[in-house]
């Protein structure tokens, strides 16, 4: 994930002084990000890592995708993006380092390269004085198999939350971007990121908070 700080938007005030104030004690915390594909929970992270530069790293669940040549193997090539194409038991054992993280210790996390649709191994580097972890993904409130464990280690989780069309629009674009014809990068919205979206929305009750761009008010708390 590349830090073009310069683009993001700011992030409502509410909400970087809930931050602030949760991460008052000087402890660690864990910050989750959830929402459908295309919701912008990328944007949100690196907007949040712009807002507390010298204490945060972004950490994307996207890192543990499992490779291509294993999703061929298992034959869920094409269902790439589910949660059972996922190491999830993996994220949640990274998480768990970061709760225990040493003193001495650098922790590295995976990143996922979308130009290669790719994991990369130990590509984002955790330091011990990192106060603010924020982890993006679809999953983290899923509670099936091994992502059952995930939202237990984190601080709080918000949902984020844009207009369906909106979001399926990106989403195509962001296809197409990557190498997918018009055609195939609608059929892949409908086909694959659309069944995860509905998957994804059962979730949303258990979130702290429901994030809109356009909430000045820090936010609906549920």
């Amino acid at each position: 994930m590349s830090a073009d700080f310069k683009t993001l938007p700011a992030v409502p005030a509410g909400h970087l002084a809930r931050l602030t104030n949760l991460m008052k004690d000087g402890r660690r915390k864990l910050l989750g990000l959830v929402g459908a594909p295309g919701a912008g929970k990328s944007t949100l992270a690196l907007a949040l890592q712009r807002a507390f530069p010298d204490v945060s790293q972004v950490v994307p669940m996207d890192g543990y995708h499992l490779a291509n040549i294993e999703l061929e193997r298992l034959g869920r090539a094409d269902r790439k993006g589910a949660p059972d194409t996922f190491d999830s038991a993996g994220y949640a054992a990274l998480l768990q380092r970061l709760r225990q993280q040493r003193d001495d210790e650098i922790v590295y996390a995976p990143e996922f390269r979308r130009e290669i649709e790719e994991p990369i191994a130990g590509s984002i580097p955790v330091f011990p004085q990192t106060k603010l972890v924020i982890t993006e993904g679809n999953y983290l409130l899923l509670e099936d198999g091994p992502w059952a464990n995930v939202a237990a280690l984190l601080d709080e989780v918000w949902y984020v939350e844009i207009d369906d069309g909106l979001r399926t629009g990106r989403l195509a674009q962001r296809h197409e971007l990557f190498g997918r014809s018009r055609q195939a990068a609608l059929e892949w919205v409908a086909g694959t990121d659309e069944p995860n979206a509905r998957l994804i929305a059962t979730t949303r009750p258990r979130a702290h908070l429901i994030f809109h761009w356009d909430d000045a008010n820090g936010g609906r708390l549920v």
